[in-house]
């Protein structure tokens, strides 16, 4: 037994999920789970960012709760297993690491990545256009950035920077003309479409929008705390400018 540790959680989950197992654990469907494989994911990321081994250790057990939950309903269910699960991505990651257990050769990890493309196009024949697989749960944020990139694989680009910044710069305009309309539509309609074409000046520039937002709010979040430590008085009776000089003192404190 290679993995008996994991052949042991297997087989804990399988006993939960029984006739003399855990209430809670026989009620749960990979709908009611579905809060919980984000929240543990997104607890990963938060270790993977803090750079916290421990903690990433932890997390991770958690998301490979969720993995071995699911399977073990489906298993219940008389859909798959968890042997299913791990042999489909065994499959998966062979055919598509030809560079590796085929005779196929790469000079890059950028050849390996137009590679990858290419063998998941054969594998998803069922899909009809290039946008189709892109997860409609994720945000908004990488939604767009997703599409973005997608459609700039097949040459659907600005020809250059320039023309991109032009273009954020032209939807900034239409957003005023909305907002001088008072059409509360067609605002947020133009709002979206800066959002986007922000999205692809990360992307043109080899920025992940969701992790620069991410930092942009961390960031914020540590200059605020410190404004709250600083205050002298209530937050609602400072003015404009005093907010503003109490942000700038925040800003140097934090050193960001």
């Amino acid at each position: 037994m290679k993995y008996p540790e994991l052949e042991k959680l297997v087989d804990i989950i399988a006993v939960l999920r029984s006739e003399n197992g855990c209430p809670w654990d026989r009620e749960q469907t990979h709908k009611t789970l579905r809060p919980n494989m984000l929240e543990e994911a997104y607890e990963a990321v938060d270790a993977i960012d803090e750079n916290d081994i421990p903690n990433l250790r932890e997390e991770l057990g958690d998301v490979l709760l969720q993995v071995v939950l699911h399977a073990q309903i489906a298993k219940d269910n008389n859909e798959f297993d968890i042997e299913d699960v791990a042999k489909e991505l065994s499959q998966k990651l062979i055919h598509r690491h030809p560079h590796v257990f085929g005779n196929a050769h790469v000079d890059s990890a950028n050849d390996v990545v137009v590679n990858w493309d290419k063998l998941k196009n054969e594998e998803k024949t069922y899909r009809k256009s290039i946008l189709d697989g892109i997860s409609k749960s994720q945000s908004a944020l990488m939604s767009a950035q997703k599409i973005s990139k997608k459609v700039v694989k097949v040459g659907f680009e600005w020809d250059s920077v320039e023309s991109l910044k032009k273009c954020i710069q032209s939807e900034y305009k239409e957003f005023e003309e909305a907002v001088n309309s008072g059409d509360k539509d067609k605002m947020e309609d133009e709002m979206g479409d800066i959002f986007f074409a922000t999205v692809n000046l990360a992307r043109w520039y080899k920025i992940d929008a969701e992790q620069a937002l991410l930092s942009a709010n961390k960031k914020f979040t540590k200059r605020f705390k410190k404004m709250e430590e600083l205050k002298t008085k209530p937050f609602e009776e400072y003015s404009y400018e005093e907010f503003d000089e109490l942000w700038k003192k925040a800003k140097i404190e934090t050193n960001n």
